[in-house]
């Protein structure tokens, strides 16, 4: 008799495994729909303007870092009122 409940106890390990796989953090759903948001857009639209700018020129000293940090700004700034929704 204990072997079936070891043999149940076995079947179940795999299942509570794939069950855990399956969770989708909230927060990465926002961040591409924020980042996608007409608030964001422009300024994802200037970081891949710059991205292409600098990517086309062999020596440059540009980087994106300005653009870059104004678009996770706007996206932070979208997601921080829905996150809190998702907390327990």
């Amino acid at each position: 008799m204990s072997e079936s409940n070891n043999v149940v106890a076995e079947n179940e390990e795999p299942q509570q495994e794939e069950e855990e796989q399956e969770l989708v953090d909230p927060l990465e759903s926002l961040k591409e729909n924020c980042g996608n948001s007409k608030e964001c857009i422009e300024y994802k639209e200037r970081l891949a303007q710059c991205n292409d700018r600098v990517n086309s020129r062999s020596k440059t000293t540009e980087t994106c870092q300005e653009e870059l940090s104004d678009y996770l700004h706007c996206i932070d700034h979208c997601v921080a009122p829905k996150i809190l929704k998702y907390l327990k």
